[in-house]
């Protein structure tokens, strides 16, 4: 029997995008509203109730709403807003987080999908502090562009509609100035650090794609770790992942720059460490596509795991 799936909110760009990953599939029934009852909570709770699996692609609190409205105890739900990212009992939504984290999602019936620059620094972060290399106190800063679909509708028009209220001809901005951004409390949590990060995020001039940057003084931490010693504990914990690896430890001029574009319209995530020895200093980065792994490619592959399928499908 198929496994009735519905989307809620799937109008918007993470809906839509999750709905063209699904759509084909064989063993997935896929359940809609009509434009007239996307809106009408009646509507909504019945279909909540009725899928094996819903998707809330919604603002946080009509995402809260949504699991508010659940009365079925088998009702499933992957949620891709912020609601529930640090909550005890929903299970992280990174796959490649720690071993048994897969198990974890399979198994469970509330799942809370990252948040794109938060997947991108807790890639970084943990993996890190789980080896020794950083302290748990260790005082990050996180640097990021993502491209203006991260924003969502507004945004989109923001660049692409001159007739827009907000239209802007930026190149590129920073936002998010008031050390508030809502992804810190998520990346502190399951970045495993126990101080908020500076985090200081930017939008570029294009679509998707996105590069994440954890830069190190690597002669102010504790074991005072090589560059190469970065890349150990990265590798070993990413060793053989479908959809996260890290790339060579390699002279940076073999590589001339990264390209936040690079892994649009996949669902992987690729991580650097460039480093030099002499000023004992280095920078570890992720790309990744923010509608991918940042967002619907990862409920997909949540989904898959929750369906007990190949992980890959759709991906």
């Amino acid at each position: 029997m198929d496994t009735k799936v519905f989307i809620d909110g799937e109008a918007g760009t993470t809906g839509l995008q999750i709905l063209d990953r699904l759509s084909g599939r064989d063993d997935i029934e896929l359940l809609h509203l009509g434009d007239d009852r996307r809106k009408d909570a009646d509507a909504r709770a019945e279909m909540l109730n009725y899928a094996d699996v819903s998707v809330l692609c919604l603002p946080e609190n009509a995402s809260r709403e949504a699991v508010a409205m659940l009365e079925n105890p088998q009702a499933r739900v992957i949620d891709a807003s912020i609601a529930y990212r640090t909550a005890a009992d929903w299970v992280y939504g990174f796959p490649e987080y720690r071993l048994g984290q897969r198990d974890e999602i399979a198994a469970a019936r509330l799942v809370s999908n990252p948040g794109c620059y938060a997947c991108a620094s807790v890639s970084m972060l943990h993996p890190l502090v789980a080896a020794g290399l950083l302290p748990a106190e260790f005082p990050a800063t996180i640097n990021a562009v993502s491209g203006y679909t991260g924003g969502g509708k507004s945004l989109i028009a923001a660049f692409e509609d001159p007739s827009a209220e907000n239209y802007t001809d930026s190149a590129f901005y920073l936002y998010a100035l008031g050390m508030a951004h809502k992804h810190v409390p998520e990346i502190q949590q399951r970045g495993s650090i126990t101080n908020p990060p500076v985090f200081v995020p930017s939008v570029g001039g294009f679509a998707q794609g996105m590069i994440v940057s954890l830069p190190l003084q690597l002669w102010a931490l504790p074991k005072s770790p090589k560059p190469a010693d970065l890349y150990a504990a990265l590798a070993d914990h990413y060793a053989g992942q479908r959809f996260v690896s890290v790339a060579p430890l390699s002279d940076p001029e073999v590589i001339a720059h990264l390209d936040p574009e690079a892994l649009n319209n996949t669902n992987d995530l690729k991580l650097y460490v460039f480093g030099n020895e002499d000023t004992e200093q280095a920078v570890v980065c992720a790309v990744l596509d923010n509608l991918g792994k940042g967002a619907s490619g990862q409920a997909v592959q949540n989904l898959n795991l929750m369906l007990g399928v190949d992980e890959a499908i759709g991906l």
